[in-house]
């Protein structure tokens, strides 16, 4: 049984965006190979969560430390994609840092 998939919708994230970015693009590269159109990388805002530690617990409630974590967000829309496409996209070898979800729409 043969099912066409219209769309498909690849979600990254990470914390460093020049791996993110390297990341997208060795997903755009392979869906030209395979002749299918993709929109994006579309940039999602960026979550920053912001940690205040106490320096010196029992004292000194004034000394604080603030630490940073940012999620940085993209999306790819593949429209009509190939067996070929799908084929290279499993066979891609992403960074470490990146986590990427794929819906189909």
């Amino acid at each position: 049984m043969d099912l066409k998939i219209n769309k498909l919708r690849i979600a990254l994230k990470g914390y460093e965006p020049s791996l993110l970015n390297d990341s997208c693009e060795q997903i755009l590269v392979a869906s030209k190979n395979g002749n299918t159109k993709a929109i994006g990388p579309i940039p999602l805002p960026t979550r920053r969560r912001i940690y205040c530690v106490l320096r010196s617990p029992h004292v000194n409630k004034d000394a604080r430390e603030h630490f940073e974590i940012r999620v940085h967000k993209r999306i790819i829309d593949l429209y009509q994609p190939s067996d070929e496409t799908l084929k290279t996209l499993r066979s891609l070898d992403l960074s470490a840092g990146i986590d990427v979800e794929i819906k189909n729409l």
